[in-house]
């Protein structure tokens, strides 16, 4: 299992990604993350036609100072694109306003394949985020 978190706030414009700056388990090799890096790789290195793993986020979402009160959503990103079953939508009542969103999935990367995996703003706006954790498990292959 791989931990990377980044609990204080941070403010990610719409179509960017949640920054994790401290990884708090490294897990197997074959998941790899920067610092500093909201892209998280996941290797398919195995002797199996594929490698599984359950990807999990959970973290605080309020609409920064400035912003519109509406829907903001995050989902799990594979690759750059969005998965549709993995987004988290919550309406908070005022600017600042905390929702804690949890999401998760699983992601079968091909032998000898490698995808990445980030959590994207998916709202028409920024965003603000607190305490993002972001968990990977190999689950089988």
């Amino acid at each position: 299992m791989a931990e990377f978190v980044h609990v204080p706030l941070q403010t990610v414009d719409d179509g960017d990604n949640v920054i994790f700056t401290d990884t708090v388990s490294h897990g197997p090799k074959c998941v790899f993350h920067r610092p500093d890096s909201g892209v998280v790789i996941l290797r398919g290195i195995t002797n199996c036609c594929y490698a599984r793993y359950r990807v999990s986020f959970g973290g605080n979402l309020s609409i920064p100072v400035g912003g519109i009160v509406g829907p903001i959503s995050v989902a799990l990103a594979i690759n750059g694109e969005a998965l549709g079953g993995s987004e988290a939508v919550v309406t908070p009542v005022a600017v600042g306003d905390e929702q804690h969103v949890y999401i998760s999935t699983f992601v079968t990367v091909p032998r000898g394949c490698c995808f990445t995996v980030a959590v994207e703003n998916t709202s028409d706006q920024a965003i603000d985020v607190t305490n993002a954790n972001l968990i990977v498990t190999r689950e089988e292959g």
